[in-house]
């Protein structure tokens, strides 16, 4: 059996995928370089934008697409570690919350200008006006009805009303 050649190179998919990957791994560098070094990639489904704090596990677990069981795994980890802590939820005694720790709003602000500083060398790269044409167009995408279909049909909440577009 042959592999069929790709036509026309690569498509959206891996177009997107890979500055992804790049940017999670810079941001792990950062953290494990400033020596948050117990932070594995995992963690990253917890610590992501926007965030865990003031937010069930649930609905935590159902935006980064993992079960319940998975994701109260990872929050015991975190929570051992020191980075964030789990309080019953005021609206639902059978719910928790989850607060960040000063050790897990120090990862936040790290993670934040790990991301600033990818968003520097993108300029330098492509110039103000590129940067700034590529945040429209990512913006527009993330308002497309591709993106909003798929945040309903995973409660991931939307990043469009969060980010400035210029």
């Amino acid at each position: 059996m042959t592999a069929e050649p790709l036509e026309d190179g690569p498509l959206l998919g891996a177009l997107l995928r890979m500055p992804l990957d790049a940017v999670r791994q810079r941001m792990l560098d950062d953290l494990h370089a400033a020596g948050f070094t117990d932070l594995v990639p995992a963690h990253s489904a917890v610590l992501r934008y926007p965030g865990p704090q003031g937010r069930r596990p649930s609905d935590i677990a159902a935006e980064a697409g993992m079960s319940r069981q998975a994701m109260n795994y990872l929050l015991g980890e975190l929570e051992q570690l020191g980075y964030l802590e789990r309080h019953d939820d005021p609206d639902d005694k059978r719910s928790r919350r989850i607060e960040l720790t000063e050790r897990g709003y120090a990862v936040r602000r790290i993670m934040r200008d790990s991301v600033a500083d990818i968003e520097m060398e993108l300029e330098r790269h492509l110039g103000h006006e590129g940067l700034a044409q590529l945040r429209q167009l990512l913006v527009a995408v993330n308002g497309s009805a591709f993106v909003q279909g798929y945040r309903e049909q995973t409660g991931q909440p939307s990043v469009v009303n969060q980010v400035p577009v210029n």
